[in-house]
């Protein structure tokens, strides 16, 4: 137990502010000086001791009657560890612009507001920690130390399984775990949100995977550096958020993992530049079974690594012309809605000259041949109430679909789609039938036949005479009455009867598929 009388003079000052939680501000006023950075080079005068601050946050001194005790410190060195690991804390805790010789553990602990602003800290673990407040780290630089012999992975911040009252403030901190986990805070309960803006920086991973944010995560303007080796600049595996806030700038040089995560509210990349892993190929985006209420994917350039939505699910969907990269995985993702971003104005993406086409493009992005990504987009227009743009979706459905088939069934898919276009163009029918029968009519007109048997059955018309091949079922009595020594009309009215059979077949075909699919 430390005694009054072994303190330094700045330790006595911090002893005898702390029950009326007066701050002590060591400080000299010459901002060369006050550098928090060269904060090793601190003399004695600017020295407290880390078991001086766990004494008195332990109850070391009592708090006088009428005043709430609480410790705060600045511009000080604290030399040793900080270690309050499973304390029970019932002061606040407010240090600013302190460099700290070793990191500080305050996992397991229950205590009330922490603020380590401004300062410099060889790693904080804060593992299963209770606050009954907020945890302020503004501005501070966290790094990771040295492994213990019971953790291989180092970790600047860890937050894992803890539970905040409020928020977590990370705006302007810069975090450093090149190689490791800049934040660990998988299973992070946080009630009023982590804030990660103004200017914030992490080096290596930052981890969430089922955090619960119902304040949400706000990232505007962050740039996260993932570690090279797995390049995963952020993990929401499994998160569950009212907000994800990636915009204003907010750069990510990794993959942004968001597998399961579930946003209440939005989820926005507007403005945002998504890198993907550095020297890789791996994905800017993995977003499998995410699901979200309002998708803003507005970006400031084209990702440079794939995008992954399968299985997703969004309501609204927002997206500009440098949204999508070569590569986006489609299987599986259901929307609502799409609006497109032009010129700084949103509007629904339908009912445009080029919609159908960009979105045909946008799905062929898709390695390999999936139904699922049409049908949705198909979906989309007829909700929307734009039935021709539906059948123009599902054609190129067919289309794509023909290119995985055998040789036997391309030729047919040609067949009908030069025909009837698969049912969805059913009109190319009758063009193919009016070019018949002009031909035929003009054909045959020139010409005499000889009758079957003279005298009987009605006199030759070429247009009734034409029509009369080209339709297979039934017969207008024109074409068993007549027949031709002419052999190049001969053939002509053969290819004519079975262009009627192909024509027919393929009409049945395609309107089959279409009756069958609506």
């Amino acid at each position: 137990m430390l005694s009054y009388d072994e303190l330094t003079s700045p330790e006595r000052a911090l002893w005898d502010a702390f029950p009326e939680g007066r701050c002590v501000d060591l400080c000299t006023g010459v901002p060369e000086e006050d550098r928090v950075a060269e904060g090793g080079q601190w003399g004695p005068e600017r020295t407290v001791r880390a078991a001086v601050i766990v004494a008195l946050l332990q109850g070391a001194n009592t708090a006088q009657p009428g005043a709430v005790a609480c410790l705060r410190l600045a511009g000080a060195r604290i030399s040793g560890h900080v270690n309050l690991a499973g304390a029970q804390i019932s002061h606040a805790l407010w240090l600013e612009d302190c460099w700290f010789e070793e990191g500080v553990d305050l996992s397991g602990a229950s205590t009330q507001s922490i603020a380590i602003v401004g300062s410099r800290v060889p790693g904080v673990e804060a593992g299963l920690i209770r606050i009954e407040g907020r945890i302020d780290l503004r501005r501070s630089r966290l790094e990771s130390g040295s492994a213990s012999p019971f953790h291989r992975r180092v970790t600047a911040l860890s937050l894992i399984n803890a539970h905040v009252s409020g928020a977590v403030n990370l705006n302007g901190a810069e975090i450093t775990a090149p190689e490791e986990w800049a934040v660990s805070a998988g299973g992070l309960v946080a009630e009023g949100g982590v804030y990660c803006q103004d200017g914030f920086v992490a080096h290596g991973e930052v981890r969430l995977m089922g955090a619960q944010l119902p304040g949400g995560l706000h990232m505007r303007g962050a740039r996260l550096v993932g570690p090279g080796r797995r390049g995963v600049a952020i993990a929401l595996d499994n998160a569950v958020a009212s907000t994800l806030d990636f915009s204003g700038g907010f750069i990510a040089n990794g993959t942004i993992r968001l597998r399961g995560a579930r946003i209440s509210d939005h989820l926005t990349f507007e403005g945002a530049v998504l890198n993907g892993p550095p020297g890789c190929h791996g994905p800017s985006l993995v977003a499998l079974l995410m699901q979200a209420v309002d998708f803003d994917f507005t970006l400031a350039r084209p990702p440079s690594g794939a995008v992954d939505l399968r299985g997703a699910q969004v309501s609204y969907l927002h997206d500009n012309g440098h949204s999508w990269p070569d590569v986006v995985e489609l299987d599986g993702f259901v929307y609502g809605s799409i609006k497109r971003d032009e010129a700084g104005e949103r509007r629904e993406a339908v009912g445009r000259q080029d919609s159908v086409a960009r979105r045909v493009a946008w799905i062929r992005r898709s390695p390999g041949y999936s139904p699922q990504p049409y049908e949705q987009l198909a979906s989309w227009y007829r909700k929307a109430g734009h039935d021709d743009d539906a059948r123009r979706v599902l054609l190129a459905k067919q289309r794509h679909r023909r290119q995985t088939l055998s040789p036997a069934a391309r030729v047919w898919g040609h067949l009908l789609d030069a025909t009837v276009g698969y049912g969805y163009r059913p009109w190319l029918a009758g063009v193919w039938l009016l070019a018949l029968t002009l031909l035929g009519t003009l054909s045959f007109g020139t010409h005499s036949p000889h009758p079957v048997q003279r005298g009987q059955g009605s006199p030759f018309q070429p247009l009734v005479y034409t029509l009369d091949l080209l339709i297979p079922i039934g017969g207008l009595g024109q074409r068993t009455a007549w027949y031709w020594s002419n052999g190049g009309l001969q053939w002509l009215a053969y290819l004519l009867i079975a262009f009627g059979w192909v024509l027919t077949t393929a009409v049945i075909a395609g309107v089959t598929r279409t009756l069958q699919k609506n």
